[in-house]
């Protein structure tokens, strides 16, 4: 007996359900299967057959039929299911879905409902596999991926209707980064006395650049235990906190090396928090004069549109800031182009590319590096996070 899974579907009552296709065979209720090479089978409870909305529990299936099986929590899409192991190498060719371009980041509309928003997601994505759920420690925010804005807005109307449950939706946030231009030094004493036990910390550090990519290096040069080593991790953690809550724009600062060499402590009066206090204010002192700048992904973009429509797909990514690199004619009279263009915008870039194309064309992009932003753009971003910073 041979069954293949061409979908799952989450029912709201019934649970989940891998409907299945009998290649040959029989199969009936009670069955023992196994999934793929899996070594331990599981139980066929509830047969059914589906009639549009309608689940009609049967004895069995045989060879032909499409039914269905519930509450295997472990099958999965293109599973295969048999009853011997002598079948476990059998297996289905791999379904290759087109990624998908448009995103909405999204929110709660109701604090507490975080974790049902991520069950119900999940669900959708078991059930729907161009469908992807992404999130971004660093801007702290949730984005859901699909084909358009029809097939997201499909899916969010279903959580509502069905889970109900409902999300504020927006467009994603570009992810910028921060980095420093120039070596430069920083300095902070942080001394205070409240009448009982006082609070004293002193950090010299400097920071310089380092090449694209390579992340944040921590150097300890400290001699004569100026700063004790118990408080050495102390110094790190407050520059950590510094490149996770960002600097000047309000995002993740990167690439950069700081060498603490200097400082002072109390043997009474000098704590953990108070070197983590006075290295996080060396620190952005340091930032603040290492000529920051902002960085703006670029991305590597593959327009897929009739041959007619090249030069306008040419012309429009030229105007959004677009370098094109190439343009390759494709069999059935398509032209792939590809080249380089500023990620901020591609921002509602598939229904202009629908409109460019009458609804033929598709796209895909991956990063290729950071570029720094216009110096218009970086002082936006500045202007936009000092209420931030205030609070």
């Amino acid at each position: 007996m041979l069954v293949s899974i061409p979908f799952v579907s989450i029912d709201p009552f019934i649970g989940k359900l891998g409907v299945f296709h009998i290649h040959q065979g029989k199969i009936e209720k009670n069955n023992q299967l196994f999934i793929g090479d899996s070594r331990k089978p599981f139980k066929v409870g509830r047969l059914l057959k589906l009639q549009g909305k309608e689940h009609i529990e049967v004895e069995s299936g045989i060879s032909g039929d499409i039914c269905a099986v519930a509450k295997a929590d472990e099958i999965q899409f293109d599973s295969v299911l048999h009853d011997s192991h002598d079948e476990d190498h059998i297996h289905l060719r791999s379904i290759e879905f087109p990624a998908p371009m448009y995103g909405l980041a999204i929110e709660t509309k109701s604090r507490g409902d975080e974790q049902k928003i991520f069950d119900t997601l999940h669900k959708s994505q078991t059930e729907d596999q161009s469908f992807k759920i992404e999130h971004s420690a660093s801007l702290n925010e949730t984005v859901i991926k699909g084909f358009g804005e029809l097939h997201l807005r499909i899916i969010l109307d279903r959580l509502r209707d069905r889970y109900h449950v409902e999300v504020n939706a927006r467009p994603p946030r570009i992810a910028y980064v921060e980095t420093i231009t120039v070596k430069t030094e920083g300095h902070h004493r942080h001394k205070k006395q409240t009448g009982g036990a006082g609070q004293f910390g002193e950090v010299f550090l400097k920071i310089e650049p380092l090449s694209r990519g390579e992340g944040f290096e921590f150097v300890d040069k400290v001699v004569g235990g100026v700063i004790p080593k118990q408080f050495i991790p102390a110094v790190e953690k407050g520059i950590l906190q510094v490149l996770a809550e960002e600097a000047i724009t309000g995002y993740p600062v990167q690439d950069i090396r700081a060498i603490v060499y200097d400082g002072k402590h109390h043997s009474v009066d000098s704590k953990e928090i108070v070197f983590v206090s006075a290295d996080k204010k060396a620190f952005l002192e340091a930032v603040h004069k290492a000529k920051p700048v902002v960085m703006e992904p670029i991305v590597e973009i593959s327009v897929n549109s009739p041959n007619e429509s090249m030069g306008d797909i040419a012309t429009d990514l030229s105007g959004k800031r677009g370098r094109i690199s190439n343009a390759s004619s494709m069999s059935g009279g398509f032209t792939i182009t590809t080249g380089l263009v500023h990620l901020s915008e591609l921002d509602n870039y598939q229904p202009q590319l629908k409109s460019i194309t009458e609804g033929t064309g598709s796209y895909s992009i991956s990063l290729s590096h950071y570029d720094p932003v216009p110096a218009k753009t970086q002082q936006e971003l500045k202007t936009e996070f000092k209420p931030v910073q205030e609070e």
